[in-house]
């Protein structure tokens, strides 16, 4: 699967020329394809919002962090503070008799979006939450999420403590991205640790009931902020092979909708628009280079340029077939050219001109410089050109 960066993102016209998207009731969303690296639809993104529970995102990752680094371990216990046992709102019910591993903890955090748990992890993780809260701002600056603000590690609501759909679409591609073998927490339909309440097992996020394609990810709700759900779902497209290969990955945020039920409702909605509304394209398959320009003063005559990951671009529904591409580089191309190094983009355009993507071409296969008689010689070339 997929995952490309924010800044790979591009709102296209023709999304609001031919594919206009359902009427939302909720304050802000955005829905990506993280296939493709596109944002089919938006609706105030960038507005600064109360994120509620979506906060336990930015926790998580610094959990899931952890746990990669080797600070610690799912079969690590934590205490319960006091701090963590009297959290209101939302709970995993344990309390400081309990010694809590931190499995467990995760999925009181992510199942039962236990304010409880996800103290008792920032404590854990951070040494208090005060210093795990800093850790949560320092994190969202690394991840380009220049909106947010986190003041707790819960998501209750103080003054300050906010974001945007755009930085929670960026915290959840790249916690899939960054983390894949934790991200299977978030799929979690029912859970509760042992000595709490049977009553209290199911996860709120009832997509996960309704829908098999969705896989994640977090539900939030406060007075302030009302109910939003970040939501993630996979589906299968023929078109673009079997397989893993062949799945195609939407990503829904939507903020402040007025009900548990409009949030799940919305956010299908969206969803089902999206896939729908577009068609995904393979242009240039794993592997295959976009383009084979020549290589001046190189030990190899020419260079690949590509993405890694080949090129999927999501085109308004029946378009498929008409679709321009345009390679525009610098040239001329002088070695050395390194593996992963930005050489230009690749345009994507329907038949229209309405650009559809513009995504960055890197060089798939270091080409090195040549001997001092092959610069020489491409050096004289160059200047007779």
């Amino acid at each position: 699967m997929l995952f490309f960066s924010l800044s790979a993102w591009v709102v296209f016209p023709a999304a609001a020329q031919l594919s206009q998207p359902p009427e939302i009731a909720a304050k802000a969303y955005l829905l990506v394809d993280l296939t493709s690296g596109q944002v089919l639809a938006a609706k105030d993104p960038d507005q600064a919002v109360e994120p509620a529970s979506l906060t336990k995102l930015m926790s998580a990752y610094l959990v899931f962090d952890a746990l990669k680094a080797g600070k610690i371990s799912l079969t690590q216990t934590f205490p319960v503070s006091e701090r963590a046992w009297k959290m209101p709102g939302s709970r995993m019910f344990i309390d400081p008799k309990m010694q809590v591993p931190v499995e467990d903890l995760i999925k009181g955090m992510i199942v039962q979006s236990g304010n409880d748990a996800t103290v008792a992890l920032a404590e854990g993780v951070g040494g208090s939450v005060e210093r795990f809260v800093q850790m949560m701002n320092e994190q969202a600056k690394a991840l380009g999420m220049g909106s947010s603000s986190f003041k707790n590690p819960e998501g209750l609501t103080v003054a300050g403590h906010t974001t945007t759909a755009r930085d929670l679409a960026t915290l959840a591609t790249r916690l899939m991205r960054d983390f894949p073998e934790y991200v299977p927490y978030y799929a979690i339909q029912r859970y509760r640790y042992p000595g709490t309440p049977a009553a209290n097992d199911t996860n709120r996020n009832v997509l996960l009931f309704r829908d098999p394609s969705v896989d994640g990810l977090k539900t939030g709700h406060t007075n302030a902020a009302g109910y939003c759900l970040v939501t993630t779902a996979r589906r299968q497209v023929p078109a673009l092979g079997s397989g893993p290969e062949g799945q195609r990955r939407l990503l829904s945020v939507l903020l402040g909708a007025s009900s548990e039920n409009a949030r799940a409702a919305e956010t299908q909605k969206l969803l089902n628009w999206g896939y729908t509304a577009f068609d995904a394209v393979r242009l240039f398959p794993v592997g295959t280079p976009v383009a084979t320009p020549r290589v001046w003063k190189g030990k190899a005559p020419v260079v690949k340029l590509g993405q890694p990951g080949g090129v999927v671009v999501s085109v308004p529904a029946g378009e498929a077939g008409r679709l321009k591409t345009e390679v525009v580089r610098p040239d001329p191309l002088v070695a050395p050219l390194l593996q992963g190094q930005s050489v230009g983009v690749l345009r994507v355009s329907l038949a229209s001109g309405a650009l559809v993507a513009e995504l960055p071409l890197t060089v798939l296969e270091t080409v090195e410089e040549s001997g001092l008689l092959g610069r020489a010689w491409d050096a004289l070339r160059l200047w007779i050109q």
